[in-house]
Formats: structure tokens, C-alpha cells, sequence
């Protein structure tokens, strides 16, 4: 009797040793939930992608066949930028992935077949709406500078000096105001992983002076995280360089 009882006792802690590294490994604080829909999707595959060590590599997929709706789960070490990537069966590759700022909870990503990456409205991420809101401004600086190169081109400029320098000095001043804003957006927003990630994907070539400022204004928990070290691996080979 003793020693069942003695037996039942060593099971009842193995099980809870085992309900207790279980549950560690599967931290739900770690865990990111992606659903969403996708409206007037009938045939097509959705893959959750994500850069790892420069190669995109695809985390899950699903087939969809009739209904849009779409569900992914995934742990992360930290926020992170992930990829929604849909294939469809039009051979068309444009359009088709959507970029978004993951982060531990539930992600709701809500879209359209034909307008896949425009049409995108993401939800549960405050990382994402940091992200959105900086490209929001660069979006901007990107279309002042496509329009003065294209009036580049014109015959009457090319032909006129004078224009043309004027032409060339305000893309050159359009171009530096757009890194500083990404500067200044990174040093706005150091409790953030927007900022490293701006910093090592936008201004990476910047003077080491800024980028330091940045790195050494991190919170401990974004220094930590995916980008953070990313940019302290860049300062360090820009140093040895």
C-alpha cells in the first residue's frame, strides 16, 4: 500500500514537472496570434514569412478555397518585422505581401484580394502604427523626390543650367530632410523597436555619431530585442571599419 502511495506521489510530480516545462516553453507571452480575412479571396495560399538570418523563410501556410479567413500562430524572441504573403492564381506577383511590425498577442490584419498590400488595415500592434506613422511622412519625401526627377528629364530643363541646379539642389535638400526625420523619429521613439529598426534599414549609413545616439538612448528591453542588437552589431563592424 505504502508503496503505491509512495509510487502515485513520484507520477503526480513528474506530471506537474512536465505540465510546468510544457507551459515555460509554450510562454504565451511569446506568442503572436495573426487573423484576419482576406474579402473576395476564393483560391489562393497565404504564407507568414519573416527575414532570419538574411533569408526569408516561410513560418506557416494555408489554402484557402472559398473563405478569406486566415489564422497564424508563432513565438518570437521579440517584436519584429513579419510578411503575409498571399499567392495567388492570377500570376501576378505585385500586390501580394503585406509588411507588418509583429509583436506578442493577437494581430488583426483585414484586406482585400485585389488591393492585398494597399487595402491592408492591421490592428493590435503599437510597434505597427509607430511604423505606419513614419512611413506615413517618408511616403511624402519619396514623392517630392520622384517628381523632381522626373522633371529632370524635361528638355527644357536639361537645356537650362540654371534650372537644372535649382532642380538638383532641391532633391539634395529633400533628401537630406528625409534623414533627418528618420533620425529624429528614431531618437522620438527609443522605448520603441521602431527605432533600431529604422535606424539599421533606413539610416544605416548615417554619421556613427547619430547612430550611437540612438543606441545608447534604447530601453533596456528594445537594446535587447531583434533590431537592437542589429544595430549594435552594425556600430561595432562600422567601428572596426
Amino acid at each position: 500500500m505504502r508503496e503505491n502511495i509512495h509510487g502515485m506521489k513520484q507520477l503526480s510530480i513528474f506530471l506537474l514537472f512536465v505540465f510546468l516545462f510544457t507551459a515555460c516553453a509554450d510562454d504565451p507571452e511569446n506568442n503572436m496570434l495573426v487573423t484576419g480575412s482576406v474579402k473576395g479571396l476564393k483560391k489562393g495560399v497565404l504564407y507568414l514569412q519573416k527575414v532570419s538570418d538574411t533569408t526569408l523563410v516561410t513560418l506557416d501556410s494555408l489554402e484557402v478555397k472559398g473563405d478569406g479567413n486566415f489564422e497564424f500562430t508563432t513565438t518570437m524572441d521579440s517584436p519584429q518585422i513579419f510578411y503575409l504573403y498571399l499567392k495567388k492564381e492570377d500570376n501576378n506577383e505585385m500586390n501580394d505581401r503585406i509588411t507588418f511590425f509583429g509583436e506578442p498577442g493577437i494581430i488583426s490584419i483585414q484586406t482585400t484580394w485585389n488591393a492585398f498590400e494597399n487595402k491592408a488595415v492591421i490592428e493590435g500592434s503599437d510597434t505597427q502604427k509607430k511604423l505606419e506613422e513614419y512611413r506615413k511622412v517618408m511616403s511624402r519625401f519619396n514623392t517630392q523626390n520622384l517628381e523632381q526627377v522626373q522633371a529632370s528629364t524635361d528638355p527644357d530643363v536639361i537645356n537650362d543650367p540654371l534650372a537644372f541646379d535649382s532642380l538638383k539642389q532641391a532633391y539634395e535638400k529633400n533628401l537630406r530632410r528625409s534623414y533627418l526625420y528618420a533620425l529624429n523619429f528614431a531618437l522620438s521613439n527609443t522605448k520603441s523597436h521602431i527605432a533600431p529598426y529604422i535606424a539599421v534599414t533606413e539610416v544605416a549609413d548615417a554619421n556613427i555619431t547619430y547612430l550611437d545616439s540612438i543606441y545608447n538612448s534604447l530601453s533596456p528591453e528594445v537594446v535587447n530585442g531583434i533590431y537592437g542588437q542589429a544595430l549594435k552589431k552594425h556600430l561595432d563592424e562600422v567601428r572596426e571599419n
